[in-house]
């Protein structure tokens, strides 16, 4: 598993992460304080703060080369 600090801090930001790691059949889990959500879900992702940076746990054992590439715009 990987963690990495990511900003979603616009809606059209939220949708367009959505739509790039659905492409991918790993699990992603976004954590924000004590709460951990399905990070393929945009509701899920509209419940949490989005103000300040949000931690993704990426569950890849390979594979993680791409996903990282595609999060690139979204890093902190």
């Amino acid at each position: 598993m990987k963690t990495v600090k990511i900003s979603l801090n616009s809606i059209d930001k939220v949708k367009s992460f959505v739509n790039d790691i659905t492409k991918f059949d790993n699990d992603f889990d976004l954590v924000s304080g004590r709460y951990v959500i399905d990070a393929k879900s945009i509701m899920g992702i509209f419940s949490l703060d989005l103000s300040k940076p949000i931690d993704l746990n990426i569950h890849a054992e390979d594979g993680a080369e791409d996903v990282m590439k595609v999060l690139q715009p979204y890093l902190v």
